[in-house]
């Protein structure tokens, strides 16, 4: 009882020293609701019309958080090129989980952290690399085209979407295993691989009761942590085929593919990189690569209409 009487003015004298604890300008929280009310529907304008208000850097108490919200050039260039290495870690939703703990998106910035991103820059986004590579994506493309071609001569509908993002799920499953891990014919794998990745940006961009309120994160609420896990783990499963098959490869002495995986495997052999890590950067690498074209896909495919292919000797062509 003495504990319930408590709370309340404990909770209401922290929430009007709001402005008292050296923290930039902004709204004053209301109780309960703090500053949710503000924001609407469309965040990006209220907190552009905030700022007018409050300045260009100013914070705001989300649920038990406060945020603080940069809204100019030069303020953004303060925080992200001359203060980068003091902000350079990022908030981990709690719906990411124990992925963050091999992820180089969510690592702390740290000499693990490092070593990670320059072996990506070098093995997968050089230059050199990129240029190696050309051949592969000219060979998907043709690969795509002459599927079309095909299905037009047949009279055959084409699932635009489908065949679009089973071209890109090869892309980088080639760079990373030497391998297509589906196939234009494929109707069930590819449909499966998109429907978990457009889930997991799904989940991981849902707003979560856990991010704004940390002492009920142990609950789960909406459940987004064990979703997200269970996706992870469909991807996972599918990597891990990749990687025990090239083992035994390994072991019965087959060539090197000279891939990013044979690039893991022998930094895995020579440090304590583990499987965990080596999971995480490919479910990092292709879920960013797919989703880049997922981006693409909704702007230009969605929703997606089964089109029929022209045919030349169509009357009305």
């Amino acid at each position: 009882m003495v504990m319930a009487m408590l709370v309340p003015p404990a909770y209401f004298l922290q929430l009007y020293a709001h402005a008292r604890r050296g923290l930039p300008p902004g709204p004053r929280p209301l109780p309960l609701i703090v500053s949710f009310h503000l924001l609407g529907d469309q965040p990006h304008r209220s907190l552009a019309s905030l700022a007018k208000s409050h300045g260009p850097l100013m914070s705001l108490r989300l649920g038990a958080v406060t945020t603080v919200v940069i809204s100019s050039p030069e303020v953004a260039r303060e925080f992200l090129q001359r203060q980068d290495a003091v902000f350079a870690n990022r908030f981990v939703p709690h719906a990411v989980g124990d992925h963050a703990k091999n992820s180089v998106p969510w690592l702390p910035h740290s000499g693990r952290w490092r070593a990670l991103r320059k072996m990506m820059a070098a093995e997968l986004f050089a230059p050199h690399r990129l240029d190696a590579l050309q051949h592969l994506r000219l060979q998907k493309v043709e690969e795509l085209v002459g599927h079309v071609r095909m299905l037009a001569l047949q009279g055959s509908a084409v699932d635009v979407g489908r065949v679009a993002f089973a071209t890109s799920l090869n892309l980088p499953s080639r760079t990373i295993f030497s391998c297509n891990l589906t196939n234009l014919d494929d109707h069930t794998g590819s449909k499966g691989f998109q429907e978990v990745v457009a889930e997991i940006m799904e989940v991981a961009a849902s707003p979560n009761v856990s991010d704004l309120f940390p002492a009920l994160a142990w609950a789960d609420l909406q459940g987004l942590r064990r979703r997200l896990a269970k996706l992870f783990a469909r991807l996972h499963q599918e990597f891990d085929v990749e990687i025990d098959r090239r083992l035994c490869e390994r072991d019965a002495g087959d060539p090197r593919k000279n891939d990013f995986l044979d690039l893991l495997l022998d930094t895995t052999t020579s440090t304590a990189l583990g499987r965990d890590t080596v999971l995480s950067l490919f479910t990092h690498y292709t879920v960013n690569v797919l989703n880049g074209y997922m981006d693409l896909d909704v702007e230009f495919e969605e929703p997606r209409y089964k089109l029929q292919s022209l045919q030349p000797n169509r009357e009305n062509c």
